[in-house]
């Protein structure tokens, strides 16, 4: 059944709107084996794209690979399923499951799980442990398997963030490096949800992933292109929403993708025939309350310092925080403090540092905490 609007998972078909610079260059990228580390802000739809792009190649002989580590926790966490999905998405079929692993992982007794539901996915337990499988040959895997097939894979791993947080995560970055830069048979594509964390992986230069590929970063979709997109979406559900009111929804957001498709979907759920006033003010209050719940959580256990931090960045002050003016109104301790303070929230994805200054993440967080402690 086809939604008017999809958020909080990745979205596709109609209801996937412009990214035809960003489609047209990653696919660029995935048919000349180029590596490429997706960056932007959370809730821009990189996932989103990827998958786009993927379901756009055509090439017989490129062959895109699509896994999620989020839940990794440990390297040989990530090696398993790594060379899980690996398996099952080079075959065609269940049984080439099965030739896939005696071919290339001989030393595993591996457990597959079939469901009744013909549609359903083939669930794949490796067991690889450090007795059976170093981590460079499964690392290698992509390239062993590429050339065995006579393809050329590209390897996209979501939430690839995760790899800084594995235990001596240098020395696993540095054999996922020393592996994967030599591949000519296999290439990567890496994003993940928490931009301060994926910018240290890949833009300091004592990091091992420095300079591993092309870095593209996602801005907001235009103004101009959801409203085209909003009020089509309206119309086709026979309602009608002003060019005026879609843009106030973009604005409202920050025309952050995942936020744009909420708070329009709350609206048409308000809006009988035109949406009006009223309707808009309903689907704000149900937005900033769907998401209350999370942001409950993300404040809780605050210092009363980190509290007056955002506070004032809420009250539109983003630099000179160990002014004295700063101070009087939003106490913040010394100057050292306020270098863990920004540490803390930066941590917690509540706060980011721009060219002009350091702003809330979230523009529905900002929105809440408005609500809640101003």
């Amino acid at each position: 059944m086809e939604k008017a609007f999809i958020y909080g998972k990745s979205v596709g078909g109609d209801n996937f709107t412009d990214r035809i610079r960003e489609t047209k260059r990653l696919k660029l990228n995935f048919e000349n084996g180029m590596n490429t580390i997706l960056i932007s802000p959370r809730r821009m739809g990189k996932t989103s794209l990827v998958k786009k792009v993927m379901a756009e190649m055509n090439a017989p002989s490129v062959k895109p690979i699509y896994m999620d580590i989020y839940d990794c926790r440990s390297e040989y966490d990530f090696l398993n399923r790594f060379a899980s999905v690996l398996l099952k998405e080079t075959a065609s079929r269940t049984d080439q499951i099965l030739d896939n692993i005696k071919r290339f992982l001989i030393r595993v007794s591996p457990k597959i799980s079939f469901s009744p539901e013909p549609m359903s996915e083939v669930s794949l337990s490796l067991g690889i442990t450090p007795k059976e499988y170093q981590p460079e040959e499964i690392l290698n895997l992509p390239e062993v398997i590429a050339k065995e097939k006579g393809i050329h894979l590209v390897v996209c791993i979501d939430e690839f963030q995760q790899i800084g947080e594995l235990p001596d995560t240098l020395a696993v970055q540095k054999r996922m490096r020393g592996i994967w830069q030599h591949q000519e048979h296999a290439t990567y594509c890496l994003f993940g949800s928490k931009k301060h964390l994926m910018t240290n992986l890949f833009q300091n230069k004592r990091m091992p992933f420095y300079q591993f590929g092309e870095m593209m970063y996602l801005d907001c979709i235009p103004t101009k292109d959801w409203v085209l997109y909003i009020t089509s979406r309206f119309e086709k559900y026979g309602k009608h929403l002003s060019n005026e009111m879609a843009e106030r929804i973009c604005k409202t957001v920050d025309n952050y993708s995942s936020y744009v498709q909420q708070l329009s979907w709350n609206l048409l759920a308000e809006t009988n025939g035109t949406a009006t006033e009223d309707d808009f003010k309903n689907a704000v209050d149900a937005l900033i309350a769907q998401c209350s719940g999370l942001f409950v959580q993300q404040t809780l256990g605050l210092t009363t310092y980190q509290l007056n931090f955002i506070r004032a960045l809420c009250s539109g002050i983003h630099t000179d925080f160990g002014s004295k003016e700063v101070n009087a109104q939003f106490p913040l301790g010394t100057k050292s403090n306020i270098v863990r303070i920004k540490s803390a929230l930066t941590e917690k994805e509540l706060i980011e540092e721009r060219i002009d200054g350091i702003y809330l993440s979230d523009i529905v967080f900002e929105m809440w905490f408005n609500r809640e402690f101003m």
